[in-house]
């Protein structure tokens, strides 16, 4: 088990909000990769834990041929763009955005006046030229949840090798996993084979029992 956490890295940052990369793999950034960052798995890129000042936002950009995956951890944020303009993400929900050929702009806006917490990842897609999408998720309490990732066939996650779950937990809540895995604790305290993980931690792992020693939040990346 390998472990990577924030004050492994320095605090970066852009427009209304601050941030720690903790992926920032090589064949989508090159040499333009932060050094103390991971490479991801598979087609996982990137990931980064923000956190938007008051009234922050990122201001409206574009994204082109990536799926663009959004976790709220505290807070809520106001989505603009091209794709569910006006769409309101709340703590512990989920939005997934495809770019796709078509691409899609955004701009994600905190509408309150204290700080929150949102986790973003991105993909590359397995096939180039798809249509742009939008979904949004409620993941379940005490079990995951999965939000990205799956066969083409079906329609509730838009398909990809790379499968990428979320679990909000309460305390005693555990979760498995039995192939290599990335998984971002984004809030609370959890155990993993033994080890106490606090919020704030990347852990790589080829295979691992999760128990929730608070509530938690955590968000596993693994291929199919």
């Amino acid at each position: 088990m390998e472990i990577l956490t924030k004050s492994d890295l320095r605090e970066g940052g852009f427009a209304g909000l601050k941030e720690h990369q903790f992926v920032m793999d090589k064949k989508a950034f090159g040499p333009n990769r932060n050094p103390q960052a991971w490479d991801g798995l598979g087609n996982f890129v990137y990931l980064a834990d923000a956190r938007f000042m008051p009234k922050g936002e990122t201001r409206m950009h574009g994204h082109k041929e990536v799926d663009v995956i959004s976790v709220m951890v505290r807070g809520r944020i106001n989505h603009e763009g091209s794709l569910e303009h006006g769409q309101m993400m709340n703590a512990k929900q989920a939005q997934v955005q495809r770019a796709g050929g078509e691409g899609f702009s955004h701009n994600e806006v905190n509408p309150d006046s204290e700080e929150n917490q949102m986790i973003q990842l991105w993909v590359l897609p397995d096939r180039q030229g798809e249509k742009a999408g939008y979904k949004l998720y409620s993941p379940k309490i005490g079990e995951l949840t999965r939000i990205y990732g799956g066969e083409i066939e079906q329609d509730q996650t838009f398909d990809s090798h790379t499968l990428i779950s979320v679990a909000n937990l309460e305390t005693g809540h555990s979760v498995e996993q039995a192939t290599a895995s990335l998984v971002y604790v984004s809030d609370g305290e959890v155990e993993i084979d033994g080890a106490r993980i606090e919020a704030g931690t990347l852990v790589r792992s080829h295979g691992f029992t999760l128990v929730a020693l608070t509530c938690a939040q955590v968000i596993v990346i693994h291929e199919s």
